[in-house]
């Protein structure tokens, strides 16, 4: 059974009724530039299927879990960052400032990032 969320606009890009800029695609995850990238390459890998959060993951999930992970490297090559380094990163609720309801993990790199991520300052989604 296939999970679809008619409401959610990854949902909506994964089905091609939303345009996006893609870099990758394949049977279970969908992966294109953010629209508000945070580095020199930010792109978004989302599986197929709808899956609010990482919460939401359930041990039948375990290929789709692979696949976004397994998917990070051939979008790091493709974007040019594999050698280099990226980070990956996934929000999870309201906390972690999760945007959207459907597991997405954020693929970050094209610059040198320092530890914490965001010492020091509070940070919502978006803001600069």
């Amino acid at each position: 059974m296939t999970r679809h969320d008619p409401e959610c606009i990854f949902c909506k890009i994964a089905a091609g009724q939303i345009p996006a800029k893609l870099i990758y695609r394949n049977d279970h995850v969908v992966a294109f530039h953010d629209l508000n990238p945070t580095a020199p390459v930010h792109a978004l890998i989302i599986p197929l299927e709808h899956i609010a959060s990482l919460s939401d993951l359930t041990a039948g999930d375990s290929e789709i879990a692979a696949e976004i992970l397994l998917a990070a490297r051939v979008v790091a090559e493709k974007t040019g960052v594999l050698e280099s380094g990226y980070r990956l990163v996934f929000n999870n609720g309201a906390d972690a400032l999760q945007s959207v309801g459907h597991i997405h993990a954020h693929l970050i790199g094209g610059k040198t990032m320092g530890w914490p991520p965001f010492a020091g300052r509070e940070v919502a989604h978006g803001e600069e």
